[in-house]
């Protein structure tokens, strides 16, 4: 359905929402989107970040003391 919309169909859909919403309200819009997009991106780096500590933590070396070996 959506596979034939082309350059002129996307100019034209732009056309109506600049029109029906007016340009304050499309810029705010796609302001909130790019501070989403952000946080977005700022909370994968932080889970990854996360799993890599953890997996840093669990591969720690566990070879016995001295005083373990026999």
């Amino acid at each position: 359905m959506l596979n034939n919309i082309g350059l002129p169909g996307l100019l034209l859909i732009a056309v109506v929402v600049l029109v029906l919403f007016g340009k304050g309200k499309v810029s705010s819009l796609m302001g909130e989107v790019g501070k989403g997009i952000t946080a977005f991106k700022k909370g994968v780096s932080d889970g990854t970040k996360e799993i890599e500590t953890a997996n840093a933590d669990a591969a720690r070396d566990v070879t016995p003391a001295e005083k373990d070996k026999v």
